[in-house]
């Protein structure tokens, strides 16, 4: 701050200088320096002292402040820029051209401002995601902990966790990026999600009583979030198009050269994947285990006979 003080009282000293010089021998060139120091000085006072110290005073984000004081100090220098050009050129061809010339930089030197926010814009007038949400864009996935102006933070999932559980790590989205990328949102309008689990069961198990036993023992434990996700379901049949989805656990069964494979699909809560999956695992473990008649099956290799020697 003590920096820009000093910038702005010898713009008001060059100005004084100008103006007596002016008095004491009158020039037209004189009146332009002066008017041009002037010039400097008022913008430099708004923007780069005033305007910036409410920026610091009122914008905690510290990417978003940065980029919010950048893009002053940008807009500051092309006024300047424009107004001396006003002053000093006086041909109005000429002027056009330096003007779109300016028009231009400006458009260039803060189209990632821009586009950050108006991304922030379409974020919250559109509802796009909002805090809380869990959501996966430009190939991130995380749980959604503040919008900014500029910036999205979201605690990061998944990488090297599996299940879509934290890392820790947080991920700065710039805004701009709904404006060319898809958004998966977990959460928006309902909070459950499907999932499978793979069980491969062997060709001289007895598979029907498997199938029968592992769907009931999956429909037991999916009872209620498939009823609140039938609820769920009914509001949006009320704001989108969507036909009607079954949301009862359901058993694919698909042959192998080595095994049955039994693909289990369920409703599970966004957040509550994993623990889900793990219970249903550790579950239907120990329901093959209490019945004899029906195994995992791993992969094998038979080996049908050996080369003469």
């Amino acid at each position: 701050m003590l920096k820009k003080i000093i910038v702005l009282f010898s713009m008001i000293v060059l100005s004084a200088l100008a103006w007596f010089a002016n008095l004491t021998y009158p020039n037209e060139n004189l009146v332009k320096l002066f008017y041009s120091f002037a010039t400097i000085t008022l913008i430099y006072s708004i923007f780069n002292i005033s305007l910036e110290f409410v920026i610091d005073k009122n914008v905690k984000e510290s990417r978003t402040r940065f980029s919010s004081r950048k893009a002053t100090s940008i807009v500051s220098l092309l006024i300047i820029l424009a107004v001396l050009i006003g002053i000093w050129i006086k041909d109005p061809q000429s002027l056009l051209v330096a003007y779109g010339l300016i028009g231009a930089g400006l458009a260039i030197s803060l189209q990632d401002f821009f586009k950050n926010f108006v991304g922030g814009i379409m974020i919250i007038t559109n509802k796009i995601y909002k805090i809380g949400d869990r959501i996966e864009i430009n190939s991130k996935f995380g749980d959604v902990m503040d919008i900014g102006v500029m910036y999205t933070t979201l605690l990061e999932i998944k990488e090297w966790v599996g299940g879509d559980q934290a890392t820790g790590r947080l991920t700065i989205i710039p805004n701009s990026t709904v404006l060319s990328n898809p958004v998966n949102n977990y959460t928006k309008d309902h909070n459950f999600i499907w999932d499978e689990i793979t069980v491969p069961i062997t060709y001289d198990s007895d598979w029907k009583t498997a199938h029968k036993n592992i769907l009931e023992l999956v429909a037991e434990e999916t009872k209620q979030i498939t009823e609140q996700a039938n609820r769920e379901i009914l509001k949006l049949e009320e704001k989108y198009y969507l036909e009607k989805r079954p949301t009862e656990p359901a058993i694919f069964i698909k042959l192998t050269d080595n095994w049955i494979s039994f693909n289990i699909r369920y409703i599970s809560e966004t957040r509550n994947r994993r623990i889900l999956h793990n219970k249903l695992s550790h579950l239907i473990l120990e329901m093959i285990e209490k019945n004899k008649k029906i195994k995992i099956a791993s992969e094998t290799i038979d080996i049908v006979g050996f080369p003469k020697k």
